[in-house]
């Protein structure tokens, strides 16, 4: 008897929640801080110092934790960084790369599903616009407390684009083993391209990943952090592959609300698009580097 109890108060309690935030044009601000985690092992640390492996890693802290602040309305999100000013030579050397490869504002419609992203590129503006794609969450009953918030458990498998940084990882020596083996998950790769055409060679990417998310039904609108949304209630928690994004506060209409405005500086470009100007300008700085050593090679011969 005290299943079918516990769902019918969760739903009575849903509900209200609903009832009560339809009554009203509401916004609300869920402030929210991402880490990912990179073992530098995969990138040649063994052969550093503990010193060594320390510096590049305080170097990285301000490209790998970030803060954002998710402005939502019924419909309506769009999911910026807290900038913050950093310190002298904190950083330095990702600044660039991380602008390349982790977007500017992101803007969300759960309506119309619209997705709209800012995103510079090597000193190029671009407006990625494309369609708002729907995960399929599963349902779990087990539930936490985050702050004053009582959150559902819900787990999704998501494809993760070629160019998530948050999922790249060095290709391993399985690789050497024969391009019949591949890991589970893996991008496969032709066996008959040559590795210099290939600006990710190094590179691997998993196809998909899975993701836990937490949702709290107290705020019935289906908005969270990045690009995840589709559940009953605000996402105040992800888990995906190594990145972690965690709700740390939220305002409920605030006093001064904040226009939910869309993105429209910049070329105008789908994702897939996007993905191929990337991969064209890798190729080009690969075949500049690798020309240049070349060069230097064919002298000592």
């Amino acid at each position: 008897m005290k299943k079918p109890l516990l769902k019918l108060t969760t739903l009575i309690f849903f509900c209200f929640c609903v009832a009560s935030f339809a009554q009203q044009d509401f916004q609300g601000k869920a402030y929210y801080m991402s880490k990912t985690t990179m073992d530098l092992d995969q990138w040649g640390g063994r052969e550093m110092s503990p010193d060594q492996k320390k510096r590049i890693e305080e170097r990285m802290k301000s490209f790998l934790e970030k803060e954002y602040i998710l402005t939502f309305n019924k419909e309506e999100s769009i999911y910026k960084e807290d900038e913050k000013l950093e310190a002298p030579g904190s950083g330095r050397g990702w600044g660039s790369f991380g602008s390349s490869f982790s977007g500017g504002p992101k803007y969300k419609n759960v309506k119309s599903k619209e997705l709209l992203q800012d995103q510079e590129f090597f000193g190029k503006q671009f407006l990625i616009k494309d369609e708002l794609k729907t995960l399929e969450w599963k349902m779990g009953t087990e539930t936490k407390q985050i702050g004053q918030y009582t959150a559902f458990k819900a787990t999704a498998t998501k494809t993760v684009d070629q160019f998530d940084w948050r999922s790249m990882r060095r290709r391993g020596r399985g690789r050497d083993r024969g391009n019949d083996e591949k890991k589970e998950g893996e991008v496969a790769k032709d066996s008959t391209k040559a590795k210099d055409d290939d600006p990710m060679s190094e590179i691997e990417v998993p196809k998909t990943i899975e993701v836990t998310a937490w949702y709290t039904p107290q705020i019935p609108i289906n908005q969270g952090p990045d690009d995840f949304w589709g559940l009953p209630g605000l996402i105040l928690e992800v888990n995906a592959d190594r990145t972690t994004i965690l709700c740390t506060k939220i305002v409920m209409n605030p006093d001064e609300k904040e226009d939910i405005d869309k993105p429209e500086k910049g070329e105008e470009v789908t994702q897939a698009e996007y993905n191929e100007i990337i991969t064209k300008k890798m190729q080009e700085m690969r075949e500049m580097y690798g020309g240049r050593r070349g060069g230097r090679g064919g002298r000592r011969n």
